[in-house]
C-alpha cells in the first residue's frame, strides 16, 4: 500500500511539475510576443514619421489590431503541449485557439480589404463609387468562409450545409438574374472602366454626358436636355463610343468646286487649303486630294487632325478653315459648286 501510495503522489507531481512548466511557458511566450508587438509598433512609427509609407500605416494597424487574448490563445496552446496524459486539455485549446484565431483574421481582414479596395480604385469617381460594393462583397464572402471554417472545428458535418446552400444559391440566382446581371454589370463598367462619370459617349443613336453609374442603371444626360436610363447589362451589350479618351480628333470633310473651275485653278487648290490650315496651331493637315468627278462638282476631300478633341474646338477650327477658303478662293476666283442642271436643247432642222 505504501510503494502504490509513493507512486501515485510521484504521478501527480510530475503532472503537476509539467503543467507548472506549461504554464511558465505560455506566460514567457505571451510576455514575448507582446514585447515584439509593441517594439514593432514603435519601429514602424519613427519610419512613418520620416517619410510617408501607406504600407507602413497598415502594418501598424494590424499590430494594433492584434488583441491580447489572442496572443495569450496562442502561448497558451504552445504551453498545452508540455503537459503530458492531457489530451483533452490540448483539444480543447487547439480549438480555441483557432475560433480565437478566425476572430483575429476577421479583425485582421478590415483594414487590409480597405486598403486593398482604395488602391484599386484610387483612380476616377465611378471606381471610388464601386468602393462600397466591393468592399461589401469581399466581407461577405471572408466572413462565409470563417464561420464554415469555425463550424468545421466545432465539429459540425458542413458537406450537407454548403450543398444546400450551394442549391439555395442556384435558386435565389435564377430568381434574381437580371438583378445580378445589372449587378455585375455595374462592377464591370467601375473596375474596367469603359467609360467614366463626366464622359462623353454615344450608345447606337442616342449621344450624352455619363452623369452617374448604379447598381442596376447608367444614367446619361442626353445633348437635347433629357435624361437617359440604361440598364447597365444592356448598355454593355451596346456598341459605346467614349468621345472622352479621344487623343485626338480626326475629321474629314468633303467640297466641290464647279466644272467651269480651270485646271490652273484646279491645280492651285491642294496648295491653297495646306496654307489656310497650317498656320491653325490646333490642326493638323494630313492630305488634301482631288476626289472625284462629282454629279455637278468637281469633289475634293480633306482630311486633318485636330490635337484637342474637345468638340467646341474642332467647330471653332472648322469655322476657320471654311472662312478662309472662302476668302482665298475668292481671291481666286474659285466658285464652290452647288446643285445645279444644265439642260442641253438641240435643234433639228426640218427637211422639205
Amino acid at each position: 500500500m505504501e510503494s502504490e501510495f509513493y507512486e501515485i503522489l510521484k504521478f501527480y507531481t510530475a503532472q503537476w511539475s509539467y503543467l507548472f512548466v506549461g504554464i511558465l511557458v505560455a506566460m514567457g511566450l505571451y510576455a514575448a510576443l507582446s514585447i515584439v508587438r509593441r517594439l514593432l509598433i514603435a519601429s514602424l512609427s519613427r519610419v512613418q514619421t520620416r517619410k510617408e509609407f501607406e504600407l507602413n500605416r497598415v502594418l501598424i494597424e494590424q499590430l494594433q489590431a492584434t488583441r491580447w487574448w489572442f496572443l495569450l490563445a496562442v502561448s497558451a496552446l504552445v504551453g498545452s503541449q508540455f503537459i503530458e496524459e492531457t489530451k483533452f486539455l490540448q483539444d480543447f485549446f487547439r480549438k480555441a485557439t483557432i475560433l480565437i484565431a478566425l476572430v483575429q483574421v476577421w479583425i485582421w481582414s478590415r483594414p487590409c480589404l480597405q486598403y486593398s479596395i482604395q488602391k484599386v480604385t484610387s483612380t476616377g469617381k465611378s471606381s471610388q463609387q464601386a468602393a462600397p460594393i466591393i468592399l461589401f462583397l469581399l466581407k461577405t464572402a471572408l466572413l462565409s468562409i470563417l464561420l464554415l471554417v469555425g463550424l468545421d472545428n466545432l465539429g459540425v458535418n458542413i458537406t450537407a450545409l454548403i450543398a444546400g446552400l450551394g442549391i439555395g444559391g442556384i435558386a435565389v440566382a435564377l430568381a434574381l438574374q437580371n438583378v445580378l446581371g445589372d449587378l455585375f454589370g455595374s462592377l464591370s463598367i467601375l473596375l474596367d472602366k469603359p467609360f467614366q462619370t463626366g464622359d462623353f459617349v454615344i450608345v447606337d443613336e442616342f449621344a450624352g454626358t455619363v452623369e452617374r453609374v448604379g447598381l442596376k442603371t447608367t444614367r446619361i444626360q442626353s445633348l437635347t436636355g433629357e435624361q437617359l436610363v440604361f440598364a447597365n447589362s444592356d448598355l454593355l451589350a451596346s456598341r459605346i463610343r467614349n468621345y472622352k479618351q479621344m487623343k485626338k480628333r480626326r475629321i474629314v470633310f468633303p467640297f466641290g468646286v464647279t466644272y467651269q473651275t480651270s485646271l490652273e485653278n484646279l491645280k492651285k487648290i491642294p496648295n491653297i487649303v495646306r496654307e489656310v490650315i497650317e498656320p491653325i496651331a490646333e490642326a493638323e493637315l494630313d492630305r488634301v486630294h482631288f476626289h472625284v468627278f462629282g454629279d455637278f462638282s468637281l469633289n475634293f476631300e480633306v482630311v486633318y487632325f485636330v490635337s484637342i478633341p474637345d468638340y467646341a474646338i474642332y467647330m471653332e477650327v472648322q469655322q476657320k478653315i471654311n472662312l478662309g477658303l472662302m476668302e482665298s478662293f475668292q481671291k481666286e476666283g474659285i466658285e464652290f459648286a452647288y446643285p445645279t442642271q444644265t439642260v442641253f436643247v438641240q435643234k433639228q432642222e426640218s427637211s422639205g
